[in-house]
């Protein structure tokens, strides 16, 4: 029985200083403060817009975002373009659609209703495009990882020179934010890049923020009547309870007279 404690105890010790060693090589992602946490949270709209321009111009020709329907661009909680404005978007991609009436499929403009076209038509072609690396989809990439919108944030912005002496594989980029620190995406942010419709200046900070904040809104375009109705409830919790106390003492105060 002795042995075996001492067997369980030396196996928790490893776990444990393997897990602080992890720790220590993993470079923290850069900190910044986000509009959308907390309760109260709200996403920017000038974020979300500048977000989509980024995605739209720099990330939409490797990644789709097929969860998403191009009506939710004009939806309240997201960036609230003019409908006339999405329809123009929607219009400006090829959707393909059918059978017709001889059974053959068509292509037409996208409409309100229709999802984010994808720029490939399969994964072997986004493959075989890709020096075989698969451009994951974003729709929920922000909220599949742990601190995702961070995660996306550092990343766009992590891409160094390698410590001397380490060697990269043919095709393979440096990003101290990567897992392994290597990475098949080159760095897409430059300073000026795009042209902000709004006149913000287009930093590579300011452009990963953006897009950060636009992939959080995709992964959760209801976040914000979400955080509404969390709200209500509690106050209805607290309301209710403080009726409970209240009508408890009152219970309480007439057996402890008849007393």
């Amino acid at each position: 029985m002795i042995n075996k404690l001492k067997i369980f105890f030396v196996i928790l010790i490893f776990l444990f200083s393997s897990g602080l060693k992890a720790s220590e090589k993993k470079t923290p992602f850069i900190d910044t403060n986000w509009n959308f946490k907390g309760i109260f949270g709200k996403f920017d709209r000038g974020e979300l817009r500048r977000g989509y321009q980024v995605y739209s111009e720099v990330c939409s020709g490797c990644h789709s975002i097929s969860q998403l329907s191009y009506r939710n661009l004009y939806e309240k909680g997201g960036p609230e373009f003019s409908i006339e404005n999405v329809k123009q978007i929607a219009a400006s991609f090829d959707v393909l659609d059918g059978p017709n009436s001889d059974g053959e499929m068509f292509t037409r403009p996208g409409r309100l209703p229709d999802k984010f076209v994808d720029p490939y038509p399969n994964i072997e072609s986004a493959i075989a495009a890709n020096g075989g690396a698969y451009p994951p989809d974003m729709s929920v990439l922000a909220k599949a990882r742990k601190d995702g919108p961070a995660y996306i944030y550092s990343l766009l912005q992590g891409y160094v020179e390698p410590p001397k002496g380490y060697e990269l594989d043919e095709g393979v980029y440096y990003n101290k934010y990567m897992d392994g620190n290597q990475i098949k995406m080159p760095n897409v942010l430059f300073d000026d890049l795009v042209e902000y419709e709004d006149g913000t200046k287009a930093t590579t900070e300011q452009m990963a923020k953006d897009v950060s904040n636009f992939l959080m809104w995709a992964a959760e375009p209801n976040l914000e009547e979400r955080h509404k109705l969390g709200f209500r409830v509690i106050l209805y919790l607290i309301i209710l309870a403080l009726l409970v106390y209240f009508s408890m003492n009152r219970l309480w105060s007439r057996i402890e007279s008849k007393k």
